[in-house]
């Protein structure tokens, strides 16, 4: 068995950045930006106005002085005329203050007659103009790589960048084996039960910007699992479930060998988890996860998810962990890492962890509980209500 550190390594190793395409920049939502992308204006292109008001030639105007308004300058049309001392300019937010203006007096404090304007005794301090370029100027950059966000997409609309070059998205093909599989709908046997892995670990995918694509069950027959490993070709990352153990029945690593798999490791020292492979075969990476639905969700967690952000161009790095108080105490752990299904609750300072009673890796009611994994390293000692721990979030449902 290897460390989880080192199966990381390994698997991320395989996860190499794929070409870059360009997209228009409304599909560009969750995708990860692979070239900067350059302002081509500045924002404001003008000075603007910060306010509804009125735009005077005078940076300290007294208070009870009196203005002639001369115009209006509004979002789209601004006034094509200059300011100069005594005059007055209606203006709006986001308009462009006329040429010599140097202050926006806000429409509260202004007493309006007609077409002249008289300034309160109590006059709003701020000049409220936005001067040209205070957001970016032409030349600025939108580093990369990042997975743009909805106010990325903003900035570089406002960059006047109408599309952007990314990381095109990883394809997954998914499989499940063992004749003791169906698909949900369908009637099992006595022996049978119901394939329920595959989706999560296609909706875990799709959640970091993937395509996920489920192929049909295979059989514990050699044939079986070659030909869907065939229908798999096209994919740049291959993920199994299930067969990759060393049982009679546990034919992937048997099978994938015989096509070309060139393996990188075999069994990880952590639990859920242990009976895991990972190798390439053909132009694809490929990822042989364990059977049991929790033990195949933990280590799409821990090693799935890194490989496909890593495909995408983002920093080859084991998932993030965060730190939090522990509740009640723990004996020590023993020779595998140790990935607890925990409950976070608020704290003060850092959050609170409790890990379920039930650690069963067929028990799929405690993992849609969690929202956390508490790690326990290898060798890791006893642990006390109070002490802070590391674990590992969980992805929260949408909604």
């Amino acid at each position: 068995m290897i460390s989880v550190e080192e199966a990381l390594a390994h698997v991320l190793a395989l996860a190499k950045p794929l070409p870059t395409e360009e997209i228009p920049l409304a599909q560009a939502a969750g995708r990860v930006l692979a070239a900067p992308v350059v302002a081509g204006r500045d924002q404001p292109p003008f000075a603007a106005s910060a306010m509804d008001g009125y735009a005077i030639a005078d940076a300290d105007p007294q208070p009870g002085a009196r203005y002639r308004v001369i115009g209006e300058s509004g979002a789209g049309h601004g006034f094509s005329g200059t300011l100069n001392p005594g005059q007055a300019v209606r203006i709006f937010t986001g308009a462009p203050v006329p040429s010599g203006g140097k202050r926006v007096i806000i429409q509260e404090d202004v007493t309006r007659t007609s077409d002249e304007i008289r300034l309160d005794v109590r006059l709003d301090t701020g000049l409220h103009i936005r001067p040209a370029g205070a957001d970016f100027t032409v030349g600025d950059q939108l580093s990369a790589p990042r997975c743009l966000r909805p106010t990325d997409l903003a900035l570089i609309a406002a960059m006047n960048s109408a599309t952007v070059t990314v990381h095109r998205r990883p394809r997954v093909a998914l499989i499940a084996t063992g004749d003791e599989l169906v698909m949900p709908g369908e009637t099992p046997g006595p022996d049978q039960i119901i394939a329920s892995n595959t989706f999560a670990l296609k909706a875990m995918a799709e959640s970091v910007g993937a395509e996920g694509r489920m192929l049909p069950i295979a059989a514990d027959q050699e044939a079986a699992l070659q030909e869907v490993l065939h229908l798999a070709q096209d994919a740049d990352l291959i993920v199994t479930v299930g067969g990759a153990s060393v049982g009679d029945h546990d034919l992937v690593g048997k099978v994938a060998e015989n096509m070309g798999l060139d393996r990188a490791f075999y069994k990880v020292a952590m639990r859920p988890g242990k009976p895991l492979m990972a190798g390439r075969l053909g132009g694809s990476a490929m990822l042989g996860l364990p059977g049991n639905p929790v033990s195949s969700i933990v280590c799409g967690h821990i090693f799935m998810l890194p490989m496909l952000r890593a495909m995408q161009g983002l920093p080859a790095q084991p998932p993030a962990h965060a730190r939090a108080e522990l509740t009640c105490d723990l004996g020590p752990n023993g020779a595998r890492a140790h990935y607890m299904r925990s409950r976070l609750s608020p704290g003060t300072g850092l959050p609170r962890i409790t890990p379920f009673e039930r650690q069963d890796s067929a028990l799929l009611t405690i993992l849609t509980e969690a929202d956390a994994l508490l790690l326990r390293p290898v060798g890791d000692g006893p642990r006390k209500a109070g002490e802070v721990v590391e674990y590992l979030p969980l992805q929260p449902a949408a909604g």
